[in-house]
């Protein structure tokens, strides 16, 4: 077991326990749905909760086939040995400079190996025009370009993937009630007005903080933000991670619907 305060040993195999945890928590939401990752969800939930960290746990998340290679890209464009290192993990699921040295040749590459086999040529080349809009390897860009297709949402589709699009995404909200084992939070969700994606409204939504007394969200006040993935709270965000996750929200939303 590490400890969670450890940092990386170094090229060899150092490990950053802080951000396997920090993963642990953005990835279980999905995971416990069964819509990525390995089928145990309920030992990712220990290992997180606990602030467990072994070898288990790092097999585990190297196995979450959609997020872990966009770490292994932005870790590589910073030199960072550690794809796991808690300032790469953030950049992918909040959002940080490290993002903006990954060049667009190997984002492409990138982007080309994993997903032109499964999509038609003309659809590939959709999504690759993200990148002379600046696009970069963000979970935000994901959920909104090639999970849910934001680029489609100008047919019958629209109102289909705008769920699971606001819901995949990660959001933010500010606490105003605080349960055993929920909160209630002030969210603005994602909606289409005059054809584009935008955020609407501020509403209040109930996400969860705890399973059988286990979660992530342990301390928390009303008045706080968290960050949401899946319904689940997964950390408390200071003013300045919350800015920067909402500029980056806004950012591809905006790349999103200049194909809507």
């Amino acid at each position: 077991m590490i400890s969670a305060d450890s940092r990386p040993a170094g090229a060899g195999g150092g490990v950053n326990a802080k951000g396997a945890l920090l993963f642990g928590r953005y990835a279980f939401p999905p995971n416990q749905l069964g819509y990525c990752g390995p089928e145990d969800n309920q030992a990712l939930l220990e290992y997180v909760s606990t602030r467990t960290v072994d070898k288990g746990l790092l097999e585990l998340e190297r196995r979450f086939e959609g997020a872990y290679p966009y770490l292994c890209l932005i870790a590589q464009a910073n030199q960072i040995a550690d794809p796991f290192d808690e300032r790469v993990v953030e950049a992918y699921w909040i959002g940080n400079g490290l993002l903006e040295r990954v060049d667009a040749p190997s984002f492409y590459d990138s982007l080309n190996k994993r997903f032109r086999p499964r999509m038609k040529a003309a659809d590939f080349q959709w999504l690759a025009g993200k990148l002379e809009l600046s696009a970069r390897p963000h979970h935000n860009f994901h959920v909104f370009d090639i999970y849910t297709r934001g680029g489609l949402m100008r047919d019958e589709r629209a109102t289909i993937a705008l769920k699971p699009m606001d819901s995949c995404r990660i959001s933010w909200g500010r606490v105003v009630e605080v349960g055993s084992s929920e909160l209630k939070v002030e969210r603005q969700p994602i909606v289409l007005e005059s054809g584009k994606l935008t955020l609407g409204h501020s509403e209040n939504r109930t996400v969860k903080r705890q399973l059988n007394g286990l979660g992530f969200v342990d301390r928390v006040e009303v008045g706080a933000t968290v960050s949401i993935h899946w319904d689940w709270a997964c950390e408390v965000l200071n003013e300045r991670r919350s800015g920067r996750l909402s500029a980056a929200t806004l950012k591809y939303l905006t790349i999103a619907n200049q194909t809507i």
